[in-house]
């Protein structure tokens, strides 16, 4: 839930427990009591989580767990992708506390070295675009789909976009990989799942100290 969305719902609520609270029999100082805790909630949430506090809490409660496996499969696509291609990823995280620990706004990251140069070659975009396909791809062979991959696509496109290629080549080759990406992926389909159990073994969450801390 967004920020602008949370203070929206609080002051919604507020609203309405005001309009019904005396018909109700809740007392004033509930009703002023509740308002200054979400309103403190929010104040909170926007100074140490950035907003996303509710993101960070829906992955501590007992279902999280499987909110955070599915980010631990999409990051896995890519972490495998990329040793294949050779390419080197500098640090992955799964879940909203461990990218805001890093300073991220986001769910999951695989960090990858940039490209040494802005244009590519036709061959380095199609390493790039089996790379930052294979997250979307690995959750659409354990799930059936993907509800990831936004920034995936922005990057993918933009890399596209300074080649100076046409946008049907661009958009051919960008298929072609993705089919290269689904079915090397589904022969290792164990191993997916592998990556995946180790990233969300050490994944931090609230109240569960993150590896290494004591």
């Amino acid at each position: 839930m967004t920020q602008p969305l949370a203070a929206g719902l609080a002051v919604a609520l507020v609203s309405l427990a005001a309009i019904l609270g005396p018909s109700l029999g809740l007392s004033p100082w509930w009703i002023t009591l509740a308002t200054a805790l979400g309103l403190g909630s929010l104040t909170v949430d926007a100074a140490r989580f950035g907003g996303r506090g509710g993101h960070v809490l829906a992955e501590a409660l007992p279902g999280g767990e499987g909110r955070l496996r599915r980010i631990a499969v999409h990051e896995a696509g890519h972490l495998l992708v990329a040793r294949e291609e050779a390419m080197p990823v500098r640090q992955v995280l799964v879940g909203s506390l461990a990218c805001l620990r890093a300073g991220l706004s986001a769910n999951g990251s695989t960090e990858l070295e940039p490209p040494a140069h802005a244009k590519l070659p036709a061959e380095e975009l199609r390493r790039w675009s089996r790379v930052l396909q294979a997250g979307m791809v690995a959750e659409q062979l354990i799930y059936g789909q993907s509800t990831g991959g936004a920034d995936d696509r922005a990057l993918l496109g933009r890399l596209w976009g300074l080649s100076g290629l046409d946008v049907d080549t661009a958009q051919r080759e960008q298929r072609r990989a993705r089919r290269e990406v689904e079915q090397w992926l589904r022969a290792r389909e164990s191993d997916l799942r592998s990556e995946a159990d180790g990233l969300l073994a050490v994944a931090p969450r609230l109240g569960r100290p993150q590896a290494g801390e004591g």
